[in-house]
């Protein structure tokens, strides 16, 4: 049971099966939460939540570190899962950048990179159209186009909405003329 006494769930447990894609989540949420608590120390003047704060943004900085010692005693830890990227793909940089303030670095240039910058060469990496495309079967192709019928949008409709019953001034344009909200 929790500390409220409800009793303990599956729905306790944030993971998605992998150790290191876990491990990074932590990491990641870790860094989040201490620039929050960075952020309201900042804006307090009351020394006891300060010390509140800074203890709580310390702990924080404890489990990231733990997080990352764990992460790091796994190898090989990336890239997540089992299965190994597609070869052509896994060492290539797409530089789409265009005019000043492309930067070269370790992320995007090094013997570890190809740096494709041709345009042409960027537009169909898959070596046929450069247009996304997808094979249905019957049954696959008669659910797509059910989809497709339940689904869609009528640009002849602007009916009244929520937005439009609650908006006050300053909401902008909503639906109807000004009498009729």
């Amino acid at each position: 049971m929790n500390s409220s006494g409800v009793p303990w769930t599956a729905a306790y447990v944030d993971s998605i099966g992998e150790p290191t894609s876990d491990l990074r989540s932590n990491i990641a949420a870790e860094a989040r939460a201490k620039i929050v608590y960075e952020r309201l120390i900042n804006v307090t003047d009351d020394p006891g939540i300060k010390d509140a704060l800074t203890f709580l943004m310390t702990r924080e900085i404890a489990h990231q570190k733990s997080f990352e010692k764990a992460l790091y005693a796994i190898e090989p830890n990336f890239p997540p899962g089992k299965l190994p990227g597609d070869p052509r793909f896994t060492d290539v940089f797409f530089d789409m950048s265009q005019g000043p303030g492309d930067q070269d670095g370790p992320w995007n240039s090094s013997e570890l990179w190809e740096k494709v910058s041709d345009r042409e060469r960027q537009a169909a990496v898959d070596g046929e159209g450069g247009t996304a495309t997808v094979g249905l079967d019957g049954v696959e192709a008669e659910a797509d186009e059910a989809m497709r019928l339940r689904t869609r949008s009528n640009p002849e409709l602007d009916r009244v909405t929520g937005a439009d019953l609650g908006a006050g001034p300053g909401a902008g344009s909503t639906t109807g003329a000004p009498g009729e909200r």
